[in-house]
């Protein structure tokens, strides 16, 4: 058993959290089980988080934070914790994601991570591994935060109509999916399109990528790869993916034609009417 006395609260985020979550419970005068039955858990699930054997949750560390009056301090350390169990490629672009005043997206072959329900993405990051399955969704889930934020990005969403017919999770996974992507149709910040069959070749047809906009700093353009992904501020990249996009844009349907396929296409494959 691991001794949280071995641990390096410098080795990374989640063994850092570890590190002061014993600090303050300790501060608090409590043992395990008696924090445990405070905040509703057991004592062994404290000791697994306080030695960085489980990824702490949001719910879990907002009863934490309120139990020890910590004044939201462990909360702040989740978002750290979180996001570094996204992959060491693919943090820079959530920094991005989480700094841009606009996101523009094409998805050639799945729904968009800002987009995803947690089935879905559990379907998507599981594909070749299982290994802490359970704490990559919850990073990617994470990542969705923006969107509740006071003043959040506006997210501009062009998909091919193949992300609605290729069934990722299974039918019921689908089916809610779809059913989430019709609840974004009232929400002023995020637009959603999609590129239909019928419009033949297109400009995205080299594959998905992602333009960010920010309110003091150069576009940036990521272009997504096999495993990895490609980040740049050149200037002639950013105009040329730009055109792309405006491209993609004028092909696809309406927003609000988009929003009757994607309720057709859950009728038609699933039986449900939206």
């Amino acid at each position: 058993m691991v001794n949280i006395r071995d641990l390096d609260p410098s080795a990374s985020p989640l063994d850092y959290y570890g590190a002061e979550l014993r600090r303050l419970r300790e501060a608090a005068g409590l043992n395990q089980q008696q924090l445990g039955e405070i905040i509703y858990c057991t004592g062994s699930l404290i000791g697994q988080i306080e030695t960085a054997r489980k990824l702490p949750t949001r719910a879990f560390t907002q009863r934490v934070d309120a139990a020890l009056g910590t004044d939201g301090a462990l909360m702040r350390l989740l978002k750290l914790v979180l996001r570094s169990q996204l992959p060491s490629w693919f943090q820079p672009y959530a920094e991005m994601e989480a700094k841009a005043s606009h996101i523009y997206s094409f998805q050639a072959q799945l729904v968009h991570g800002l987009l995803q329900t947690e089935d879905y993405a559990r379907a998507v990051l599981g594909v070749l591994q299982q290994d802490r399955l359970d704490e990559r969704v919850a990073a990617r889930l994470e990542r969705q935060r923006i969107l509740e934020r006071e003043s959040p990005p506006l997210v501009w969403v062009v998909l091919s109509e193949a992300v609605l017919h290729q069934v990722i999770g299974g039918r019921d996974a689908m089916r809610n999916q779809l059913d989430h992507l019709l609840d974004f149709k009232d929400r002023e910040w995020v637009q959603i399109q999609v590129l239909p069959f019928e419009g033949g070749a297109h400009a995205g047809l080299k594959g998905s990528f992602t333009l960010f906009r920010f309110d003091d700093d150069p576009e940036i353009v990521y272009s997504e790869g096999y495993g990895t992904g490609e980040m740049t501020a050149n200037p002639a990249e950013v105009k040329g993916r730009s055109l792309r996009y405006d491209h993609l844009q004028a092909a696809a349907l309406s927003v609000e034609d988009s929003a009757d396929l994607i309720a057709r296409v859950m009728e038609e494959r699933y039986g449900e009417h939206p």
